[in-house]
């Protein structure tokens, strides 16, 4: 081999090394802006994440109160209910005790009279 031979090989290897240097330079740095963004994105989507689980925590929180208004409701409402069903027999009881002597006198009911 002749020296300016063997000289413009080791020219051409060196400028191929530092070819591949820059290519791999590069990729590095593409690499390394892509792992910025991944890591901006996940940290966007752990403040999401999070805000979702405070939005979460709300709603059980209104829920659980919801619920329990609803029982404090319904056992009102039972309560009202039975009041109201004492009182109708109360008033039936009254209407049929006064209206019984005037039954056995008259020959249609007398419950409806005025």
């Amino acid at each position: 081999m002749a020296p300016t031979m063997g000289a413009f090989l080791v020219v051409e290897a060196k400028k191929s090394r530092e070819e591949e240097e820059i290519r791999l330079r590069k990729r590095n740095m593409e690499l390394e802006r892509e792992l910025r963004k991944s890591q901006e994105r996940e940290e966007e989507m752990r403040k999401e994440l999070q805000r979702a689980w405070e939005r979460l925590r709300i709603a059980e929180e209104a829920e659980e109160r919801l619920c329990s208004q609803l029982g404090e409701l319904e056992a009102e409402s039972v309560h009202q209910a039975r009041e109201y069903n004492a009182r109708v027999l109360s008033l039936m009881d009254q209407i049929s005790r006064t209206h019984l002597p005037q039954s056995s006198t008259s020959s249609s009911p007398a419950l409806f009279q005025y």
